[in-house]
């Protein structure tokens, strides 16, 4: 259970330098705790798209990974970030990707960032 606290409050964390640093990924909401509340429950809706979708995309997209030596898993994390920001539009969170290439970059973002939290964060169960 500490774990998937700890890998969901990275997930906040890098989502929300994902929402400082890029233009077209957008949160809304009236005071801090809604906007607290909203990157919280994104992290989890990531983390569950993630830990369900990803595996299978990776799976099926294997050949690609082999041909581009690894590169298309940035246009996966870019798909899963979208596909999380349609899934927080149908939950009415205030949380929106418009369009690929900002998903791209905040996709880019949100792995390094994820990474070097999760790196600091204690992590043992």
């Amino acid at each position: 259970m500490k774990n998937f606290v700890v890998k969901t409050l990275a997930n906040a964390g890098a989502l929300g330098v994902a929402i400082w640093l890029v233009k077209n990924i957008t949160l809304t909401g009236d005071d801090t705790w809604h906007k607290v509340l909203t990157v919280i429950l994104v992290a989890v809706v990531f983390g569950l798209v993630n830990w369900l979708v990803k595996p299978v995309v990776k799976l099926l997209s294997f050949p690609l990974f082999i041909l581009t030596l690894g590169l298309i898993t940035l246009v996966v994390n870019a798909l899963m970030l979208l596909l999380t920001s349609w899934l927080a539009g149908k939950l009415n969170l205030d949380f929106h990707v418009e369009g690929f290439w900002a998903a791209l970059i905040g996709g880019l973002i949100i792995s390094v960032v994820s990474w070097a939290l999760n790196m600091l964060l204690p992590d043992e169960d």
